[in-house]
């Protein structure tokens, strides 16, 4: 048996400090594959709401300060951007208040979404189209943000976010709302009033905005869920844009899509890369990969503690890697020692026992 080191999940990821995971049993069945795409957000997505968050008055400053904004970055459709740098968008249009939601609706006509939008209004109904489109909903944003539907007649839409300030958190759920209900005027083509709409926050000083914007007095607060509810009339009203056939080749579209799409590399992947490149140039020091990365020491650990992590992590995290798949390969302790910069073997197999619970000679006995 060999126990994980501190800081490595059970899919090798790396996850905040905390006390050494239980012994784990190698059972000989391949460890599940982390998607790629789980914290990460539509170039779309991110365009829409940094557009708005520059109207809204945010400085170029801070956002050109956000990773992954760039329109050298927003290229395309199959490019994901860290869900990190979406939530920093929406913290710069938190400051403006209730309507700063609708307002980023506002900028969003059918297709600036790109296959999403077109998935909510090519199904029979609204209800149906939504019903398909649901598995789906990775194209846009992160897989954790849930999208809760619930169809009894009337078509009851939920949101979830996982952004954790309740001030952003307000926002993100109003734009939410206010995009299927654009939506759903667009694809049925007339006025759509909402039956009703709940938020999780409480009411506002004045939501008058949110009432026009909506177009009805029925909102609640304070309520259990962020919802837009429409009523059955409009739920199973046929949609002007019904194509059955362009519905399944959208659905094979966005397969397509799921599966080839990428995430752009972000700060903490850019530092991992160079701390690799130092490993190997036999140079693994602070001072050395933040040189490589043009900025100060300083400033590096700052960085990392932005991402819930620290150098002296990071470096044990990718020694420990690099360790592994030598010792396997057939490398000696002694020679390993070396290529990681650890003063003899013996450093070497006291830092592995650390970090996995078992000598380096495990490896050779599994």
């Amino acid at each position: 048996m060999t126990a994980r080191p501190p800081g490595i999940g059970s899919t090798g990821e790396l996850v905040p400090d905390r006390p050494p995971p239980p012994v784990a049993t190698r059972t000989g069945t391949p460890p599940a594959v982390a998607d790629p795409l789980a914290a990460t957000a539509s170039t779309q997505l991110i365009r829409l709401v940094r557009d708005a968050a520059l109207r809204a008055g945010a400085g170029i400053d801070r956002v050109d300060a956000i990773h992954g904004v760039d329109d050298r970055e927003l290229r395309g459709e199959l490019d994901r951007i860290p869900m990190r740098s979406l939530v920093r968008l929406w913290e710069l249009l938190a400051s403006a208040g209730p309507g700063a939601g609708l307002a980023v609706v506002a900028d969003a006509p059918l297709g600036r979404l790109s296959t999403w939008d077109y998935l909510v209004t090519t199904g029979a109904t609204l209800a149906a189209s939504l019903t398909a489109a649901q598995p789906y909903h990775r194209l846009v944003t992160a897989a954790a943000e849930g999208f809760d539907l619930h169809h009894d007649g009337e078509l009851t839409i939920g949101y979830r976010t996982t952004a954790g300030d309740p001030a952003v958190s307000s926002v993100i759920n109003e734009y939410v709302l206010s995009y299927y209900l654009r939506r759903a005027r667009e694809g049925l083509g007339r006025p759509v009033v909402p039956a009703r709409i709940t938020f999780s926050h409480p009411a506002p000083r004045e939501h008058r905005v949110l009432i026009d914007g909506f177009g009805t007095h029925r909102i609640e607060f304070d309520a259990p869920a962020d919802t837009i509810t429409f009523a059955a009339a409009d739920a199973e009203a046929p949609l002007q844009r019904a194509d059955p056939a362009l519905a399944q080749l959208l659905r094979s579209h966005a397969d397509l899509v799921l599966a080839s799409a990428r995430p752009i590399p972000g700060p903490l992947e850019e530092f991992r890369t160079a701390l690799a490149v130092a490993i190997d140039t036999g140079d693994p020091t602070l001072g050395a990969v933040a040189a490589r990365l043009a900025m100060s020491p300083r400033s590096l650990q700052r960085r990392l503690a932005e991402h819930d992590t620290t150098w002296r992590h990071e470096l044990d995290l990718l020694r420990y890697r690099r360790a592994e798949e030598l010792l396997t390969s057939g490398a000696t302790t002694a020679a390993v020692a070396d290529r990681l910069g650890f003063a003899d073997d013996r450093a070497l197999r006291k830092a592995f026992r650390r970090w996995s619970g078992a000598p380096p000679s495990a490896l050779r006995n599994r």
